[in-house]
This record gives structure tokens, C-alpha cells and sequence, in this order.
């Protein structure tokens, strides 16, 4: 289930298209931005794993970009995070 990259709360929608005026529920933030777009990396060059796609400078505010798509978000930099020190810890792990 999807989540807003703002505030990380879940988002009762169905597929991956949001309206352009959609906004969270929990905090009011546009969601049709590139923060909570499947396409959005921070490593990535542009931040977009698109290469095709217009990246505006403001990766928090709406935007009109044909190729976004719903993606998890949920606050990514903290998932993001937690998973890698997850799997960090397991390599060192004593069996």
C-alpha cells in the first residue's frame, strides 16, 4: 500500500495514478510529486530512474510529468535506512 513521502502515512489507493489535486489525507501534502513517484532515487542521476522524464528542480512540490507513477513511498530515506542496517547486521552475523 502506498504512503505519503511526507509524513509516511498510508494512502488508501488503488493502482499506481493519482490525480494532479490529489492530496494526503494525514497531511495535506500534494502527492503527485516526485518524492513519492516510483521513479524517484536519490543515487540516480536527476533523482529519476526515468531517463526521459522533465525533472523539476523541486522534488516536493506537484508536477506534470507523464511518466509519474505511484510508488511506496512512506518515507523511503527512513525504510531505506532501517532495511540497509538490517542486512548490514546480518552479514555479520554468527551462525
Amino acid at each position: 500500500m502506498p504512503g505519503c513521502a511526507r509524513c509516511g502515512g498510508r494512502l488508501d489507493i488503488v493502482g499506481t495514478q493519482v490525480g494532479r489535486r490529489d492530496t494526503c489525507p494525514h497531511c495535506g501534502a500534494e502527492l503527485r510529486n516526485c518524492r513519492n513517484c516510483r521513479h524517484f532515487d536519490e543515487a540516480a542521476a536527476k533523482q529519476c530512474k526515468e531517463p526521459f522524464a522533465e525533472v523539476p528542480s523541486d522534488k516536493d512540490i506537484i508536477n506534470f510529468c507523464d511518466l509519474f507513477q505511484m510508488g511506496e513511498g512512506g518515507r523511503p530515506d527512513a525504510d531505506r535506512r532501517e532495511a540497509l542496517l538490517n542486512a548490514a547486521e546480518a552479514l555479520f552475523k554468527k551462525r
